[in-house]
């Protein structure tokens, strides 16, 4: 357990500590923005891109284990259909709702528990999971934003986001260094090198700009719902998961790396993803915020769970 406090709660130090230098102006707007795009589209891809083309693909990769991480997002997914009938939302809510219940942080958070918790080799398997994960996360979050929203001539089309989607620059790494894992190529000395300064900085101020997006305004004007989104997204979620993984025997080392994405908070994202296609950017501000917070603590209970 001491392991494991560690390991969470310097993680959530750093978080708050981002929240605080933006509320003090150390982190304004014109810093936050560029500073995400750079996690964004260069740091985490270059990250994930190095860990899993210098890692044996074959050793790490494993498809049953990938349809057992998977699962339980169309199962909550599924649930939370079924559940928004008997919570009272305004119809525009719905969408932003269901895709806040199991759209997970997994670049910034996800993947920053899975390295400090259990080191480059639970990282490696983290990132290549991560990468179809959020395809799946991705789709089904636009099929829940274009089914549920506002007047329809106030929605974005979903076939712009859908080509984002695919572009996704975390995606495309996971993709990228699977390529190079499997075609058994090594990366130039300096290529190597330059991947891991860049590397070396994504996962501390990917962590600095999460905090910066905490809104403990929006968590109070939307506490109801939000809370039903925590159940789903940080208990129900992983719950599943983890059933699953030991009803089909997977051993710890190979399913930690899958339970940690599945238990991740809610994904920044989906705030982008809500304002497009006229959600509820509110309500995932909210929901963004009380997971990310809350994680500390499921965080704590689902590794103590397993260890």
């Amino acid at each position: 357990m001491s392991n494991i406090l560690a390991t969470i709660l310097p993680i959530f130090v750093i978080i708050l500590l981002g929240w605080s230098l933006r509320r003090f102006d150390f982190m304004q707007e014109g810093f936050v923005k560029p500073a995400n795009r750079l996690v964004y589209f260069v740091a985490i891809p270059a990250m994930i891109f190095r860990e899993i083309a210098n890692s044996a693909l074959a050793e790490h990769f494993r498809s049953d284990l990938l349809v057992a991480t998977l699962s339980p997002i169309l199962l909550v997914f599924s649930v939370g259909l079924i559940v928004v009938r008997r919570v009272k939302l305004q119809n525009h809510q719905v969408g932003t709702f269901l895709q806040c219940s199991f759209h997970g942080n997994l670049g910034y958070i996800g993947l920053a528990v899975a390295y400090y918790f259990l080191g480059n080799d639970g990282l490696t398997r983290a990132s290549i999971l991560a990468g179809f994960v959020m395809l799946l996360q991705n789709f089904l979050a636009v099929v829940a934003l274009s089914r549920f929203g506002r007047a329809p001539k106030e929605r974005s089309a979903p076939f712009p986001l859908i080509r984002q989607i695919l572009l996704n620059p975390v995606i495309i790494s996971a993709m990228a260094g699977m390529t190079a894992s499997f075609l058994g190529l090594n990366l130039p000395l300096m290529l190597d090198r330059s991947l891991k300064i860049l590397s070396g900085m994504a996962l501390p101020l990917a962590l600095l700009v999460i905090g910066t997006s905490l809104s403990f305004a929006q968590m109070r004007q939307q506490l109801r719902p939000t809370l039903v989104i925590s159940v789903f997204k940080l208990l129900l979620l992983p719950a599943c998961g983890l059933i699953l993984f030991y009803l089909l025997g997977f051993e710890k080392k190979d399913y930690l790396p899958a339970l940690i994405l599945l238990a991740a908070p809610t994904a920044t994202v989906s705030y982008v993803m809500a304002s497009e296609m006229a959600g509820d950017a509110d309500l995932a501000t909210a929901a963004i915020s009380v997971t990310t917070l809350v994680s500390a603590l499921t965080f704590i209970a689902w590794l103590g769970v397993t260890s």
